[in-house]
């Protein structure tokens, strides 16, 4: 299994784990507001008990129990209206003084929608339900506390907390660790490029030597190509993690010298195929870089097709936009596998470190402000990558 594989695994797990316990918490609470639902339920139907004693009530009762059953209730809101539509009583119910009577009845209004009420036969010795026909009696509708409603709802700002705040954390692990991937990026091609950079400059003098010295020898020309070649790749390196300097170029002359470079140096089982709509596109580019990418993205290809097949590329406009399209007959890529193949370190090889297309998105899409991605890919038949400029 890749790393990036088991990293996208333990994505998984964790987020798996995040909805267990956000299903826990809201289960515990959905059982906690049933329980105190059916509590507040018993609460009102005591309140209706001592409200029909209070109305039966003669100059022999005693009301005192009934008085403090009555006002005891400091939670719960609650309305009591007669057979007739009446209201007799409120409590615990919050409305503008201005306007009371209004104010009451969308309240009434509003906990009938919510069809919750005791119903009191005044006729009956017992509180009836709401089903009960009487012809005397009072409904006392009645909502919940604000306690209860403050415990329905705060398992969901507690998760939308927790969430905000998980969303924080990744978001700064993600940058943590893109900063110091970048770090790695600048100091390794830094690096490089010093290392690069002495050897190349002693061998430009050899060089130099050698043709004076042997001025007719043919194989001295190719030696010193393949010196300036180090002293590209050098420069190439000493731009990482620097933005280059962008300037107008024919994007079709980038190309070819590029292709140029990898005919020369691949094997003839190799056939690459141009396809170029106009003869020539001027895009704003560093063509050190985006040969890179050419280079890079053709070296691939090779590797996919083990060294014979076909390579086109193909290049148009769309809009504003400018398209290179770079396809091959090889061994082509899962769909699953589209984004990861981009990732430091995703690679299929038994050598390499899984740099190639990383610095490929990175040159396209950080320095040019463009965009790469797999157009199209097929298991065994081959793959199309895109990539787009601005014109």
């Amino acid at each position: 299994m890749y790393i990036s594989d088991r990293i996208q695994l333990i994505k998984v797990i964790l987020v798996v784990v995040a909805m267990l316990i956000a299903v826990t918490s809201l289960g515990i609470s959905h059982f906690l507001t049933r329980d105190l639902a059916v509590e507040e339920t018993n609460k009102v139907e005591t309140w209706a008990e001592a409200l029909k004693a209070l109305n039966s009530a003669d100059e022999n009762v005693d009301l005192t129990l009934v008085l403090k059953v009555l006002t005891s209730n400091n939670t719960i809101p609650v309305i009591a209206v007669d057979n007739e539509g009446n209201i007799q009583t409120y409590r615990n119910v919050k409305f503008h003084l201005k306007d009371s009577v209004s104010a009451i009845h969308e309240l009434l209004a509003s906990f009938k929608a919510k069809g919750r009420k005791v119903r009191i036969n005044l006729d009956s010795p017992e509180v009836v339900n709401q089903s009960d026909l009487a012809s005397d009696y009072i409904d006392v509708y009645y909502d919940d506390s604000l306690m209860l409603k403050r415990l329905a709802t705060y398992p969901y700002v507690q998760l939308g907390v927790v969430l905000v705040f998980v969303l924080v954390a990744i978001f700064a692990l993600l940058s943590s660790k893109r900063s110091e991937q970048n770090k790695v990026w600048v100091g390794l091609s830094k690096e490089t490029a010093h290392q690069l950079g002495t050897p190349t400059s002693s061998l430009m003098a050899w060089v130099e030597i050698l043709q004076s010295t042997y001025p007719d020898d043919k194989l001295i020309p190719e030696m010193n190509n393949d010196v300036k070649r180090l002293q590209i790749i050098a420069d190439r390196f000493s731009k990482i993690g620097s933005l280059p300097e962008l300037q107008m170029y024919d994007l079709i002359q980038v190309i070819n010298q590029a292709l140029e470079y990898m005919e020369h140096r691949t094997s003839s089982k190799v056939q690459f195929v141009k396809n170029y709509g106009p003869s020539s596109i001027s895009v704003k580019l560093n063509p050190s870089l985006f040969s890179w990418v050419i280079e890079n993205l053709c070296k691939n290809a090779i590797d996919a097709m083990d060294g014979q097949g076909i390579i086109q590329l193909t290049i148009g406009v769309q809009g504003s936009k400018v398209f290179i399209d770079i396809s091959d007959t090889g061994k082509g890529i899962q769909k699953s596998r589209y984004h990861a193949i981009f990732r430091p370190g995703y690679t299929t090889k038994r050598r390499g470190w899984g740099l190639g297309l990383s610095l490929v998105k990175r040159i396209v899409e950080e320095y040019h402000k463009g965009k790469i991605y797999v157009k199209h890919s097929e298991l065994n038949k081959g793959t199309i990558f895109r990539i787009e400029l601005k014109k």
